[in-house]
């Protein structure tokens, strides 16, 4: 049995946006054949609203996986314009089934009338100017959450580089125009995620955001030394801010061995959970799949396998309340202190 849940992140739009861009909500509301996200398989797993990405891919990333789009070569800001359009003709073509959340009565509303609950955010700041226009622009155009850097550095500083296993202290803080960037995101009371940070410019952050530090989709380094999961010390400045770690549903980042393998065991999504439990409290967890961004565990598959997660955290003893607070709760809890609603 699963819960209606809410998830930190998730990367359908980019899905969208290579494979499907000139029917983008035929598809989706329909069924799509590759990736983890569609709404079919959202009813089916109680995935009932999220964070939805907008992200700009590397150039490389484009040519392996849609060939056909290898000789487009679109601005970065562009393309997360092109993202964002496809997120409102989703709602627009929905049928009622879907929202743009703009606050957390909008995502509290959809939950009630059972819609899918939209929230625009953006990973990578990579396009944006350092006086943030784009920042105020994006925001106007309804997006409320931001993670300045994905893998690659861009004006803002250096996202977490480095292979397993490896330290997530791997480059540079931020830049004068990145802490300009911080502030201003906190300007506009936009969530900034600090998941693709790497240690220094996580640190920077903690001391210039007047928010609750979020971690959309990050692990316990302890458990997975991947450089971009979280220490325990990163886990406890994210608690003691108020914030929230979404855990990740990625291979890669999930196992001991830091293996994309998908013969990982669903138990390990769970030790991640209890880690994080174990360090930050329960008011502190929620989930951040990552779907169509990672390669997930067998025994998950894709969104239709949440209520898997579900029955085996209750079978290693979280209750009812708990699960609640995984799932829904927390999440929330943090986006109303972040909103300042």
């Amino acid at each position: 049995m699963s819960l209606p849940t809410f998830d930190g992140h998730n990367d359908l739009l980019l899905n969208l946006w290579l494979h499907h861009r000139d029917n983008p909500a035929e598809v989706f509301f329909s069924g799509i054949a590759n990736g983890h996200l569609d709404y079919p398989r959202m009813q089916q797993g109680g995935f009932a609203g999220g964070l939805f990405a907008l992200f700009v891919p590397p150039q490389r990333y484009i040519e392996q996986v849609a060939p056909q789009r290898a000789q487009e070569r679109v601005a970065p800001l562009e393309i997360l314009w092109q993202q964002l359009a496809i997120l409102k003709t989703l709602v627009a073509e929905s049928q009622g089934r879907a929202r743009l959340c703009l606050n957390t009565a909008d995502i509290a509303a959809c939950r009630a009338e059972g819609v899918l609950a939209m929230v625009a955010h953006i990973e990578g700041a990579d396009g944006f100017d350092g006086e943030g226009d784009a920042l105020t622009a994006f925001y106007q155009a309804g997006v409320r959450s931001i993670g300045p850097f994905w893998n690659l550095p861009n004006r803002f500083g250096a996202g977490v580089t480095g292979n397993f296993p490896g330290s997530p202290d791997s480059g540079p803080g931020l830049t004068s125009a990145g802490e300009a960037l911080i502030v201003a995101a906190n300007r506009h009371r936009m969530l900034i995620d600090v998941s693709h940070m790497n240690e220094k410019a996580f640190w920077d952050t903690a001391r210039l955001s007047t928010a609750p530090l979020v971690a959309t989709h990050s692990n316990a380094h302890a458990l997975c030394p991947q450089p971009r999961n979280l220490t325990d010390a990163q886990l406890r400045a994210i608690r003691d801010s108020g914030g929230i770690v979404g855990v990740n549903f990625g291979n890669a980042f999930l196992r001991p061995d830091g293996k994309r393998d998908s013969d990982t065991p669903l138990i390990e999504i769970g030790k991640h959970i209890d880690h994080l439990m174990e360090i930050m409290g329960s008011d502190h967890v929620g989930f951040g799949s990552d779907f169509d961004g990672i390669s997930t565990p067998d025994a998950l598959k894709d969104v239709s396998g949440l209520p898997r997660i579900f029955t085996l955290l209750r079978e290693i003893g979280y209750d009812q309340p708990l699960l609640e607070q995984l799932a829904w709760g927390n999440w929330q809890r943090v986006l109303k202190q972040i909103w300042r609603e």
